[in-house]
């Protein structure tokens, strides 16, 4: 090819290029929203409405608007994640497993008001074996 030609043809290719249409980046759905590190709290079933991901414990959840709100959630974390009916760990409590997702059982879908990653647990929230998971499937 000579230059001229040569010089034509790369301008036209990358005209050619610019105008394909572009693909847009799958966006995240569901529990996959939930980043890896995090414990996640969904408004909706199967990880659908409203998202909130936190790495702390929380003593509100009003504070970030998922107050007696998650009705389901993903622990990404390997620590044992204990879930309180009121603000400031009070209230009876509940456990969710490291790594465990799933829908919260009906009593318990709108009801938990904090959060503390590990340390200790509180008081049951309506059963006494030690087995007992808020999910109703993990």
């Amino acid at each position: 090819m000579g230059k001229k030609l040569h010089a034509l043809v790369l301008p036209m290719a990358v005209v050619a290029l610019s105008a394909l249409p572009t693909v847009p980046a799958h966006a995240a759905t569901g529990y996959d929203r939930c980043n890896e590190g995090y414990y996640c709290m969904f408004s909706g079933l199967d990880g659908t409405g409203d998202i909130i991901q936190i790495r702390v414990s929380t003593p509100d959840l009003a504070a970030l608007n998922m107050d007696d709100r998650a009705k389901s959630d993903w622990n990404r974390t390997d620590f044992v994640i204990h879930l309180y009916s009121e603000a400031n760990y009070e209230g009876c409590s509940a456990g969710t497993s490291p790594r465990g997702k799933g829908n919260f059982f009906t009593t318990f879908r709108d009801f938990f008001s904090s959060v503390r990653i590990g340390g200790p647990n509180g008081p049951s929230c309506g059963t006494t074996d030690p087995e007992f998971r808020v999910k109703a499937h993990a």
